[in-house]
Parts: C-alpha cells; sequence; structure tokens
C-alpha cells in the first residue's frame, strides 16, 4: 500500500469509528425515550437492561453505518482540502479518483460487511430483542405504593396508603380492599400503619399491619335470604401473605417469534416466499375447481323425462329454454341459479381476500429481502456523495461536514421511509418502493463525483459568498461614482 492510501486510510478511520459511535449513541438514547415507559418501574437488574441496549444496538446499526460513511467521508476529505493537502496533491498529478481508490475500497468492504451483518447477525439480534422486549412489556411492575394512589397490581387487592417514611419504608394511614371472594367490597381492612416485606428470593410479599380493624360481610347459607351479617373485628397486628410470582421476568421461547419475517435471512426469505406462491397457486387452483361445476347444466326435467341436449346461454336461447318449464319450475330454476350466482360470488370474494393477503406476505418479504441489499448499496452511494462534497466544501470538523451530512442522511432515510410504505402499499412494487433512495441518490453522487474531479466550487459557501460580496461591492461603488 503506497504511503497516499495510507494518509488518507488514516485519517479516515478515525473520524468513521467516532461518527459511528456518536450516531449509535444517539440512537440508543432515542430507543430509551421510546420505551422509558415499559421499562421503568419493572425491577429489571442491570444485566436485563444491558442485554436488550446489546440488541437494540444491533438493529440500529443499519441507520448508524450509513451516517458514519457519509460523515467520516465528507471530514476526511474536507481536513485535506482545508489544509490544502488535496490541493498539492493534484498538483502532483494524482487525479481525485486516483486518490479515492483506497476509500472507495474501503467503502465497498464496509458494503460488505454491512450486507453479512444484515444476512446473518440482524435476524439473529431481532429474534433476541423481540422475545425479550415482549417479557419486559408483559412483566408487571414491581410493588411500591405512592402515597394517595391505590396500588392495584396485586390481583383481587386495592392498596392505599395516606402516607410514607421513606426511611423506614412504613405506610401511615392504610386502607385494603379485598375482592378474592369475587362479590365487591365485602372485605374492608383500615390500619394505622404497616409495612411491606418483599422477598425477592421467595417471590412473596408479606403486609404487616398494625392498630387496625376490618369489615367482612359474611354470605348468608340460604341463597334466598337478602340479609347479610357484618362481622366487626379489632387487631393489633394482621399479616397477609401474597404470591409475586408473575412479577418476575419469565422468557418466553424464541421459537414463537422465529418465523416473523423481520428474524430470517435471505435463504430463508425466499424459501418463504416460495411457499407462499405455491399457496397462492392452490388457492387459484381450489377457486376453479370450485366454479367449473357450475357452468355446466347437466340436465333439465320435464315430464320425468331427461333433456341432455346442449344449452343456448344467450338470452333468447335461456328464455327458450325456460319456456318448455311450467311456471312452478321455471321459479325453481331461477332460485337455484341465483343461489349458485351468490354461492359463486361469495367464494370468489372469500377467495380474493385469501390471494390478495398472500400477495401483501409476499410483497412483505420482497421489502425484506431488498432491506438486506439497500444497506449495502446504501454505504457505497453516500460514500460516493460525501466524499466528492468534502473536496468541493474543504472544511473538515465538524461544522459544515454534520450539517451537509444530516441534510443527505434526513434526504435518503425519508425517501426510504416513503419507498417503502408506498411499497406495502401497493403502490409501487416492492424493487421500485426499496431502491427508490438508492435511485434518487446515485445521479447525485455521480454529479458530485464529476464536478469534484474538475475542481468545481459547486457546494462552497465561500465561492458563494466571494461572488456575493463582489456584485454588493460593485454596486455599492457606481452608486457612490453617480452621486
Amino acid at each position: 500500500m503506497k504511503k497516499l492510501d495510507q494518509l488518507i486510510l488514516k485519517n479516515f478511520i478515525g473520524p468513521f469509528i467516532l461518527t459511528f459511535c456518536i450516531a449509535q449513541f444517539v440512537l440508543v438514547m432515542q430507543f430509551l425515550w421510546k420505551y422509558i415507559d415499559d421499562l421503568v418501574g419493572k425491577g429489571l437488574s442491570n444485566g436485563v437492561l444491558l442485554e436488550l441496549l446489546l440488541y437494540a444496538s444491533a438493529r440500529l446499526v443499519p441507520m448508524a453505518l450509513p451516517l458514519a460513511v457519509l460523515l467520516a467521508s465528507i471530514m476526511t476529505l474536507g481536513a485535506l482540502g482545508e489544509n490544502y493537502e488535496l490541493t498539492a496533491i493534484k498538483s502532483s498529478g494524482v487525479s481525485l479518483l486516483r486518490f479515492m481508490r483506497a476509500l472507495t475500497l474501503t467503502a465497498i468492504g464496509i458494503g460488505v460487511f454491512a450486507f453479512v451483518f444484515s444476512n446473518y447477525m440482524l435476524p439473529k439480534a431481532n429474534l433476541k430483542y423481540g422475545a425479550l422486549l415482549y417479557d419486559i412489556r408483559h412483566q408487571k411492575p414491581t410493588v411500591a405504593i405512592k402515597p394517595g394512589i391505590f396500588f392495584k397490581d396485586i390481583e383481587n387487592f386495592y392498596i392505599k396508603a395516606e402516607s410514607k417514611d421513606d426511611e423506614t419504608n412504613t405506610l401511615f394511614n392504610i386502607t385494603v380492599y379485598d375482592h378474592s371472594s369475587g362479590r365487591g367490597n365485602d372485605h374492608v381492612i383500615i390500619a394505622e400503619k404497616g409495612v411491606m416485606i418483599q422477598d425477592e428470593e421467595a417471590l412473596s410479599l408479606t403486609m404487616r399491619l398494625e392498630n387496625g380493624r376490618q369489615y367482612r360481610e359474611v354470605e348468608p347459607k340460604d341463597a334466598k335470604e337478602n340479609n347479610h351479617e357484618l362481622v366487626y373485628t379489632q387487631f393489633k397486628t394482621w399479616e397477609k401473605r401474597f404470591d409475586l410470582s408473575d412479577f418476575q421476568l419469565s422468557r418466553t421461547d424464541e421459537n414463537f417469534f422465529k418465523d416473523l419475517k423481520q428474524m430470517l435471512n435471505l435463504n430463508q426469505l425466499l424459501s418463504e416466499m416460495d411457499t407462499l406462491n405455491n399457496d397462492k397457486v392452490k388457492l387459484g387452483e381450489s377457486f376453479a375447481s370450485y366454479i367449473v361445476p357450475y357452468y355446466n347444466i347437466r340436465k333439465y326435467e320435464k315430464d320425468s323425462a331427461t333433456v341432455k341436449t346442449p344449452v343456448d346461454y344467450s338470452d333468447t336461447g335461456l328464455l327458450a329454454s325456460l319456456a318448455a318449464f311450467d311456471l312452478t319450475s321455471r321459479v325453481q330454476v331461477v332460485e337455484r341459479a341465483m343461489n349458485k350466482a351468490r354461492n359463486i360470488k361469495n367464494y370468489a370474494d372469500v377467495s380474493a381476500k385469501q390471494i390478495h393477503y398472500k400477495n401483501r406476505e409476499i410483497t412483505e418479504h420482497m421489502i425484506e429481502v431488498y432491506r438486506k441489499f439497500t444497506l449495502s448499496v446504501a454505504c457505497v452511494v453516500l460514500y460516493f456523495i460525501g466524499a466528492p462534497l468534502g473536496s468541493i466544501i474543504r472544511k473538515g470538523g465538524l461544522g459544515w461536514p454534520l450539517f451537509y451530512s444530516v441534510l443527505f442522511f434526513m434526504l435518503y432515510h425519508v425517501t426510504s421511509i416513503i419507498g417503502e410504505k408506498l411499497a406495502e402499499n401497493d403502490v409501487l412494487s416492492a424493487f421500485s418502493g426499496m431502491w427508490l433512495s438508492t435511485f434518487l441518490l446515485l445521479p447525485l453522487g455521480i454529479l458530485l463525483t464529476v464536478k469534484a474531479s474538475a475542481d468545481s466550487r459547486f457546494f462552497a459557501i465561500d465561492y458563494y459568498r466571494n461572488n456575493l460580496r463582489r456584485f454588493f461591492g460593485k454596486s455599492f461603488t457606481s452608486l457612490s461614482v453617480s452621486r
């Protein structure tokens, strides 16, 4: 490897790693903000949270990787242009494309890694992430009683405390409604104070109350009686033990989610699409076999004689055929024909919905197939936007490079989402929808590469600023001379 290639790679690797880590951090913070309500109050261990963040980070690589390639390439070429190193290299007879050769091969290598990651690692990360997030969402929150608010997460019990001492974890003025009998508020407990002792190893909760009283309605022995006996008791100490097994995080079998399209690699997606296509063909064949008998009128009965003559399906022929019957037989023939027509219509509607559903599934699987390739191509396309753009603007650091990278990445991301939604709604084909952003950005990358090779100042802010100063300067000069 020549020193020129080593120079540009050395200047690229650092910004690439830095921008990738920053992008990952920002996206993970966005994930936490989105799912904060599902995580807070569940008593999750640090290991579970780290595992969830690890899987979430893996799922966010397809967004962070193209952004890192774009921003790093702008920063690298921009810094070299700002320090006049790029000008010196060009003056020595080295073209821009030759100078970008090492970065181009690196971008292609990143694209290959992106495909391997999307095809093998991302489905597993999606599987584990989906299963773990499902378990967390369905886990009950830990026992945390807040003053003045009823705690309802223990089945058949409603507990409220007017105040709480956080240092001793003591509750005051406690009211407990016991609905375990299934007859409503027939058991009420009131106590001056109490404590909640939670045993995480035994998965149990002990509620110990002091200086209280309880009211219980006793159901009469005779169901016909409407009078209920009220039992009132006072106590100095009262304890109740609750089972907290529902509050523990239970892990769902991952095989429950493994057939989802996001959890499949390329070979599995193609195999699933073959199965869906075969199912669609079978639906069409089933519909054809169902309606074929309705196209043949095999016999008419008249005066106990069987008529097997071919039927003329024209209006005149059908009327002539009906004229051979009496009025009662005509009514029966028309009713039978209407019933058969209704049956065919109902079966056709059901078959059309089933075929439409199969087509929708095939489209969704095609979207996932193309997604594995669009990430790889996006890394290369955004590189061919960022590298020429950096040589044009000739600005390093995180100022203008960050502005341009966010601008073009938003264009890429928004067009990707629009294309995917249009494909899902059958407005565009799966191919056109998933490659929409590439079709839009690839010509822009070619244009910028051509402009950068010709030393164009297409995106250089100083170029437009100097031109504006010259224009207004001449205007001001002519205005002062005329005066």
